[in-house]
């Protein structure tokens, strides 16, 4: 009949809540450290997108085809490099190929700049055929690399 519930102490004297209350006071000066911080960045103007100054952003656009074109011509330009390293082009055509290489991808982009970014059939086609005459000149100056076991 007499049985009586222990007495579970609100103050200090239980570890389990000495341990709670101590976990409850680093959190909330935590949050009020962090909130000026969190304040603040929330505030600042955010950092362009690396290459956002060049005009190529994150999302599509003219910026994406842009850097797809440039990473084309690193690309060609890598490709000149370890042709010379395996002497299959000396470094006199492969400087000549960049140089080629890099006027033509000029003069498309004068061209689309010109038409308002929109060329007719006839100009597409002409940009075309030069672009797979550069392509088969650098091909036949090339030795395969085959040819360079011997």
């Amino acid at each position: 009949m007499g049985h009586t519930r222990p007495v579970v102490l609100m103050n200090q004297e239980n570890p389990i809540m000495r341990l709670t209350s101590a976990l409850r006071s680093a959190v909330v000066v935590s949050l009020l450290l962090a909130t000026p911080v969190l304040a603040a960045e929330t505030t600042a103007t955010p950092a362009p997108a690396p290459g956002a100054e060049q005009g190529m952003s994150c999302h599509g656009g003219e910026g994406h085809k842009r850097f797809k074109h440039e990473r084309k011509l690193q690309r060609m330009e890598h490709r000149f490099d370890r042709a010379v390293a395996e002497g299959r082009l000396t470094q006199a055509q492969a400087d000549q190929f960049r140089a080629e290489g890099r006027q033509l991808r000029e003069e498309m982009k004068a061209q689309r700049e010109a038409a308002g970014g929109q060329l007719s059939e006839d100009q597409r086609q002409k940009l075309r055929e030069r672009m797979r005459a550069f392509r088969e000149k650098v091909k036949s100056a090339m030795k395969p690399a085959d040819a360079q076991k011997p």
